[in-house]
């Protein structure tokens, strides 16, 4: 069945770090927008004469009619730079939600790795009532290259600080001298969390480069394709 494209209106935007914009809209055109956290919306404009579509995970859980993304500004991009000289009040053609990145097991055990604008889908993920609030441990592997990339750090040390099972590691591949965790890639302390295990479902999203390195390697190590779920951004 074909996707309904209906106008998004801009809300409201506000800055989490360089380049790095949070973005509220809302579908007038319906009163409750459904989604399962996890998934995405697509948006289409006409960016000089060419119409460009680009997909975004969303970063909020439901509320009515409204959603939210988080995206990295790309200077020479195609899109992001419309979106980012968007005002509120101006709407963008969307279709959606869609998407299978969503939780397959909310009482499995699960790590979530993420680098980049990769976490955006596990803020609604990890904040959907049902989960941690039951207890399931969760560990969140986050990258990012420097600590002002570590987008909703202060939410996820909020939930790790609010909830025993959940475990939140942030690292930096481009560490300044004042940064105090670990540094280097997401993928040694992936290895260093699951240790010989192959008992818990892994969720991977990022870069096409990272997040095939990762599954081949847990494939490699005896994890079913069921336990590895994944979302490449390209």
């Amino acid at each position: 069945m074909a996707l309904v494209e209906r106008p998004a209106r801009l809300l409201e935007y506000f800055d989490v770090g360089p380049g790095i914009r949070h973005f509220r809209f809302e579908v007038p055109d319906v009163e409750s927008f459904h989604y399962s956290p996890g998934q995405w919306v697509s948006m289409t404009e006409m960016v000089g004469d060419k119409k460009v579509t680009r997909a975004y995970s969303i970063a909020s859980l439901p509320a009515g009619n409204r959603f939210e993304i988080c995206l990295n500004k790309v200077e020479d991009g195609l899109f992001t730079p419309y979106l980012f000289s968007l005002k509120p009040g101006d709407t963008v053609p969307t279709k959606g939600p869609v998407g299978m990145f969503t939780l397959r097991d909310k009482t499995r055990e699960a790590v979530f790795v993420a680098t980049g604008t990769g976490v955006v889908p596990y803020r609604p993920m990890l904040k959907q009532a049902g989960y941690l609030d039951q207890g399931t441990k969760v560990t969140l592997i986050f990258g990012a290259r420097y600590e002002s990339g570590l987008m909703f750090r202060a939410e996820f040390e909020q939930l790790a600080a609010q909830h025993a099972n959940f475990n939140f590691i942030a690292t930096v591949t481009r560490p300044e001298p004042s940064w105090q965790g670990r540094s280097g890639r997401v993928q040694p302390l992936l290895w260093e969390v699951i240790g010989d295990r192959t008992d818990l479902d892994v969720y991977v999203c990022g870069l096409k480069e990272m997040v095939e390195s990762v599954r081949e390697e847990l494939k490699a190590r005896g994890f079913d394709r069921k336990q590895i779920i994944v979302e490449k951004y390209d």
